[in-house]
């Protein structure tokens, strides 16, 4: 009876193992789990080129880009600069390492008049002039250091500036210009000096961003130029993602 019983049971549990084999074929397979795709990470490196553009204002001695023998004085000027950028950068991580040189016309001009001065003593018959002072051209060699995070890019920049300035007085009517000790009431130098300055720039896709940033532009001696610029840029990146 025991044997019986003991060969029935084992015919059950074989014919229910049976039954859930062939339930089991009959279910529909599952799909393999989508591989999770990587994040993409923005790649600031490569050779780059670009379009500026802004604003700047400061001031300028109009007297000494003729001449060092007057007291120093100072014209306020402001206007717009446009020109073209290029530069390379490298990225190690978050950090963003290179180098970029911008040349740009320049329209920052201003006038003013006002009695010249030579060791606090009056010239001629103490007349006032009228002066006017101006860039017409500028151009920057400076080193970029930066933040990036993805997209954006955070950056410090310096390195040297040179100006191309120009300077012409009228003296008072009658008076010539030996009268202040120079043969011409005008003249125009090209000052060397440096810039200094910070900004961000954001990646529109892998080889376009756009920048926004400052910079404080000035000649070798502060008292004959110094100024500020607020520029808006466009460039294309060579390499990209």
């Amino acid at each position: 009876m025991n044997c019986i019983f003991s060969t029935a049971t084992i015919a059950l549990v074989a014919s229910v193992g049976a039954l859930h084999s062939v339930a089991a074929a009959d279910l529909p397979t599952r799909p393999a789990a989508a591989l999770m795709s990587p994040v993409p990470v923005y790649n600031w490196t490569g050779i780059y080129v670009g379009l500026n553009g802004g604003g700047g204002w400061g001031h300028q001695d109009p007297l000494n880009l003729i001449t060092n023998r007057f007291d120093d004085a100072s014209i306020g000027f402001s206007g717009g600069v446009f020109g073209g950028t290029a530069g390379a950068q490298i990225q190690s991580g978050h950090v963003v390492i290179g180098f970029e040189a911008d040349i740009d016309w320049a329209g920052l001009k201003g006038s003013a008049t006002f009695v010249p001065t030579i060791g606090g003593g009056l010239i001629g018959n103490g007349g006032a002039i009228n002066a006017t002072t101006n860039i017409d051209w500028e151009a920057t060699a400076r080193a970029r250091i930066g933040y990036a995070e993805q997209n954006w890019l955070f950056y410090a920049t310096g390195g040297l500036a040179m100006l191309g300035t120009k300077s012409s007085f009228t003296p008072p009517l009658g008076v010539p210009c030996s009268t202040f000790g120079i043969a011409n009431c005008s003249g125009s130098s090209k000052q060397v000096g440096a810039a200094l300055g910070a900004g961000v720039e954001y990646g529109i896709t892998p080889n376009i961003s756009a920048k926004f940033e400052y910079l404080y532009i000035t000649a070798a001696s502060l008292d004959i130029s110094h100024h500020s610029e607020i520029r808006a840029g466009l460039n294309y990146r060579f390499g990209g993602n």
